[in-house]
């Protein structure tokens, strides 16, 4: 006798979208970013956001040159996020990269893939932090050479904000400035921030874990502090239409 095997059942089945789901937000995350995924995922915990990565080449070694080449492979990244997923934002997850290649750049190419998504940048979201916050006179921490640091001084400056005091982990390497531990870059920030001539510190870089430690930078500090992943995912939030309040990440989210 012939054994046919086990049948075959075809079940019927209706489709929904996801009922917790409120925003959706894509991210355009770099190569060698090891910290940007998950700093988002701890800001958007629990407030029915779905999120999206799209991972784009980088060199690991950051200079202006390098950094001007991601021009190039930001359009392939941006399309690979699919029209059909329907963002309601979406950030590209470089500071020194829409420093050097141009915030308005990068927002025009974000825009051929996605014309009708609210796009962002971690400078373009952190000078809309620094305004929220009522920050005139900046305090700047990088992870990066005086070159690199230098350009983006100018683009905080050009914005009518004045960078009053500079400091540096001075490093090049990328792989290198992700592991960078929260207890040193807190250090800096508290070091740098003292100075009476700021107003509070912006920390920069999306591989540099940072966001962690801003609510304690400001409870030392008595001032407002924000990362580049920090401000990235509050001002995603607010342009996908997301405004609560979040505790344990500053003063920033209670805006």
């Amino acid at each position: 006798m012939h054994d046919t095997g086990p049948s075959f059942e075809r079940f019927e089945f209706t489709t929904h979208p996801n009922a917790s789901e409120r925003a959706r937000i894509g991210l355009l995350v770099l190569q060698s970013d090891q910290t940007m995924e998950q700093e988002m995922r701890q800001m958007t915990d629990g407030l029915g956001v779905s999120l999206y990565h799209a991972r784009l080449p980088n060199d690991t070694v950051v200079t202006p040159d390098t950094l001007a080449k991601m021009e190039a492979v930001l359009p392939i990244a941006a399309a690979l996020l699919p029209d059909y997923l329907g963002l309601h934002a979406l950030g590209y997850g470089c500071t020194s990269g829409a420093t050097i290649i141009g915030e308005d750049r990068v927002t025009e190419i974000i825009r051929q893939s996605h014309p009708s998504v609210p796009s962002s940048n971690p400078l373009s979201a952190a000078k809309a932090a620094l305004k929220a916050l009522g920050i005139t006179r900046l305090g700047l921490l990088t992870p990066y050479t005086p070159e690199v640091t230098e350009a983006m001084q100018r683009r905080f400056e050009e914005e009518g904000i004045a960078v009053t005091v500079v400091g540096s982990f001075d490093q090049k390497s990328d792989i290198i400035v992700a592991q960078i531990d929260p207890a040193s870059i807190l250090s800096a920030v508290v070091s740098l921030g003292q100075s009476e001539a700021c107003d509070g510190v912006f920390i920069s870089c999306t591989s540099l874990r940072a966001a962690g430690i801003v609510e304690e930078a400001e409870r030392q500090l008595g001032k407002p502090v924000t990362s580049s992943n920090h401000a990235l995912a509050w001002h995603l939030l607010r342009l996908a239409g997301i405004d609560d309040g979040l505790d344990g990440f500053g003063q920033l989210f209670q805006t």
